[in-house]
């Protein structure tokens, strides 16, 4: 069994209280701005502003720092043209047929249907979580807490985006296997998430919802 190996907490910054609080305000000031978006320019992303992004995503805690997620950022136009077309025929299936009365009532004020232009006109990156990993010799190595660990990813690089200047969307198509074959990627990634990155369109619309107040979704104890 290896042995942990510490180091000092060198980039560790603490600040004034008062300053924290700033940059505390500051920060909510600036995330809830951000806005699921659905129509985008035709405008390509910068890529060192993605790698950037998926640098911060890769900072991200993990169950035994074993980082099992995979991003794979598609850019073809072939490719995104195969993954709307995979994705609007499984999403035609959920509205038509699989999804229950009770949550298409929950969906209605959203305004989404089975229509994803989006995923032609924007970046699209897959976000895979590896079920495990494999070693130079083939060997097969479990991870753990695998959803959580690439959910918390996922928070931080879509956060990083909004900071950036760009906007998201989560898309979770059901079921997702599809992207693993048209991405041809490995036994051991599941897809986890695309998520729709870019510039929203000059007329882009969003739908008016409200989001909870602070004491209706935190407790002090």
């Amino acid at each position: 069994m290896s042995e942990a190996v510490f180091e000092s907490l060198a980039e560790y910054r603490s600040y004034p209280e008062e300053e924290m609080a700033a940059r505390a305000r500051a920060f909510y000031e600036e995330v809830r701005r951000r806005r699921t978006v659905r129509d985008y320019a035709d405008r390509p992303v910068l890529r060192a502003v993605l790698e950037d992004c998926l640098r911060a995503a890769g900072s991200a805690p993990s169950g035994a720092n074993q980082q099992p997620w995979r991003f794979v950022v598609v850019e073809d136009p072939e490719t995104k043209r195969r993954i709307r077309e995979a994705a609007e025929k499984e999403e035609r299936a959920f509205y038509q047929h699989r999804a229950p009365d009770d949550w298409l009532e929950a969906l209605a004020p959203l305004g989404t249907d089975e229509s994803k232009p989006f995923l032609e006109t924007a970046t699209l990156i897959v976000v895979m979580g590896e079920r495990y990993g494999v070693g130079p010799d083939g060997e097969r190595h479990k991870h753990y807490y695998v959803d959580e660990s690439v959910g918390l990813a996922c928070g931080v690089l879509i956060t990083a985006l909004h900071h950036a200047g760009l906007a998201t969307l989560t898309h979770t198509p059901s079921p997702m296997g599809f992207l693993r074959e048209v991405l041809g990627r490995p036994e051991n990634e599941r897809p986890f998430l695309l998520l729709v990155v870019g510039y929203p369109a000059d007329d882009a619309r969003v739908p008016r919802i409200r989001r909870k107040a602070l004491e209706e979704y935190v407790d002090f104890v």
